[in-house]
């Protein structure tokens, strides 16, 4: 783990700098969940970049959009920094349900990967979770292998009774909660 990395919150104006984050990734297994089992397929998918140009589902400012919708409505933003470098980027939403929080979004830098930060961000998020009164945690976590793979080692498991607006928006996601 890289011990320079300070995990801490930052203001909701520094939402745009999401640019600095590389989300690419070559995905080998992706997974499915249905009638309650979850199943690994191989794969081959390419993650780019989130596009710079254009206002599309995966690009920048699309990101950066959805990113303050949840901030205008409470988020809190968290970030690894690395000195003045944005190493990683979460979004925790207090009260996705009366006892339940949400993992709204978190993306770890290409280069920063597995070295411990998304699950230091997890257990900040799991900490101001659980002082807001939560007793769960939900994800709705992209099908790759990193994505689950991770979720699980941090306690999450897949649910069958999916929230009904987050399962429409991302039905392909593998929905995950974690009991705080």
């Amino acid at each position: 783990m890289t011990e320079t990395i300070r995990i801490g919150q930052l203001p909701a104006t520094d939402v745009g700098r999401l640019a600095e984050i590389d989300r690419s990734e070559q995905v080998h297994v992706g997974y499915t969940y249905r009638d309650g089992e979850l199943r690994a397929e191989e794969v081959d998918w390419w993650v780019p970049p989130w596009s710079a140009g254009g206002d599309g589902p995966h690009s920048l400012q699309a990101m950066i959009r959805f990113c303050a919708e949840h901030l205008e409505a409470g988020g809190v933003l968290l970030g690894a920094l690395d000195g003045d470098r944005l190493a990683a980027v979460a979004i925790l939403r207090h009260r996705l349900t009366e006892s339940m929080a949400q993992l709204a979004f978190l993306h770890v830098s290409r280069e920063y990967r597995r070295q411990g930060i998304a699950a230091r961000l997890t257990e900040e998020m799991v900490r101001l979770a659980r002082l807001d009164g939560a007793r769960q945690l939900y994800v709705s976590a992209t099908e790759s292998e990193s994505a689950v793979g991770f979720y699980l080692s941090q306690g999450f498991r897949p649910t069958d009774t999916p929230h009904p607006v987050l399962f429409a928006l991302e039905p392909e996601d593998i929905h995950m909660i974690k009991e705080l």
